[in-house]
């Protein structure tokens, strides 16, 4: 009787066990199998931007999120099947960028990383999908610096820890007067007040913060190409197939208009004259 019992309880439990899954234990499964299969994704992907880029990577004061860097983010979550509303932006400050990748915590990231040997032998790139150059931002009624020797006894601002001022009075412009601000908005505002006569890093990011209402008329980028900056989205090393998709986005969206578009929404303000889109060289 006791074998009889026992055989009835364990009967008893799989029906129970059946009957739970066939009730809906099953229903996390199948949505987790619709995204994998490209369906409609019920979960959140997690991308890395700047929030403190204007025209590239800005949070701005009610909580929203803007910038060519961001379209292109929203673009390529789009292609990989997920919504805006789906999107969980991370700030991705530059010095964090790889922890974030290695770590986990973002699926991408797309903050003006420009590619390099060094970040490469630590995370995977897609792209690039935008060509930067070190420039300068002057007062838009100053016509007297039009090439990087007129930087000589000039006073040009260098942010703290940056070293884009710095390289150009060590090779370029060697009787430069450094004035160092603790961020760009301080140089910005010493550039208007003749605090400082340029600021420099990458033309992308000045055209960023020249196209703000508060800023457009005041400043012109001078137009150098001191360097070359390859911007791709970064992701977890040996991630092939990710790597694969996201080209694939980009060039998609270079092909249907939408990276043009971008570009002059966001930087277009500051006649900024942007490279065209480069060839996708990762992963190829």
């Amino acid at each position: 009787m006791k074998v009889l019992k026992a055989g009835a309880a364990v009967a008893t439990a799989v029906v129970l066990a059946l009957t739970a899954t066939a009730c809906g234990g099953g229903s996390k499964d199948t949505a987790s199998d619709a995204g994998a299969s490209g369906g409609t994704k019920s979960d959140k992907i997690v991308i890395g931007i700047k929030f403190d880029q204007p025209g590239m990577g800005l949070k701005t004061p009610d909580g929203k999120f803007e910038g060519f860097d961001v379209d292109v983010a929203t673009y390529v979550a789009k292609e990989l099947g997920y919504q805006p509303d789906q999107i969980e932006w991370k700030q991705a400050v530059s010095a964090e960028r790889e922890n974030l990748i290695s770590n986990g915590d973002v699926k991408f990231i797309a903050a003006t990383y420009s590619i390099n040997d060094k970040r490469k032998a630590k995370v995977d790139f897609a792209g690039p999908y935008f060509l930067a150059h070190q420039d300068l931002l002057v007062r838009a009624d100053d016509n007297s610096i039009t090439k990087v020797e007129d930087l000589n006894k000039k006073k040009l601002c260098s942010v703290t820890g940056s070293t884009s001022a710095q390289n150009i009075k060590k090779d370029l412009a060697k009787d430069a007067d450094l004035q160092e601000f603790p961020g760009y908005s301080e140089c910005l505002t010493g550039l208007e007040n003749k605090a400082v006569d340029a600021l420099t890093t990458d033309d992308s990011i000045l055209a960023g913060y020249a196209a703000q209402e508060k800023n457009k008329g005041k400043f012109k980028l001078v137009g150098l190409k001191m360097s070359n900056e390859n911007y791709g989205i970064g992701l977890k090393k040996g991630d092939k197939d990710l790597q694969t998709k996201i080209n694939a986005a980009l060039k998609k969206m270079v092909a249907d208009g939408s990276w043009e578009a971008a570009v002059k929404k966001n930087l277009g303000p500051a006649n900024y004259k942007n490279e065209p889109a480069p060839q996708i060289t990762e992963g190829s």
